[in-house]
């Protein structure tokens, strides 16, 4: 009869602590520069930060505010290469946040994304945007 009792108490222990764990939830750092860009690490990288001038291979994904999807590498299946300074201003800065390795959220308001231009059909004027961004490599 003890044994049980001792056997019940440690499954109960167990199954308590398991909840426990699963309803913890990580609070991520949301981090603003002067820019605007808000820039949220989902998964912290272990490799180099890239600079302006290096040539990086990235994931993304990319929403406008009422969550709708613009563009995808997921979707395309092939992660993209370009050189970290031909791009929009916020990637610019958020990826030189990164390391090789980590993920983040980056949101782009309108002046550091596409401005008053926009992407004809896609991205409208003004238009501030989130992006899921996952730094694959730099060469």
């Amino acid at each position: 009869m003890k044994t049980i009792i001792i056997i019940t108490l440690f499954l109960i222990s167990t199954s308590m602590s398991f909840a426990a764990e699963s309803v913890k939830t990580e609070v991520k750092e949301t981090i603003t520069t002067k820019s605007g860009l808000k820039y949220t690490s989902l998964r912290e990288g272990t490799g180099a930060s890239p600079k302006p001038t290096d040539t990086v291979i990235v994931n993304y994904r990319g929403t406008l505010l009422n969550g709708r999807e613009f563009d995808s590498s997921y979707k395309s299946g092939r992660p993209v290469e370009f050189q970290l300074d031909k791009v929009i201003k916020c990637w610019t800065e958020g990826l030189q946040m990164m390391k090789v390795g980590g993920k983040a959220e980056l949101y782009c308001p309108s002046n550091i994304a596409y401005g008053d231009d926009g992407v004809s059909g896609s991205i409208p004027r003004y238009a501030s945007l989130t992006f899921e961004v996952e730094l694959l490599d730099i060469k």
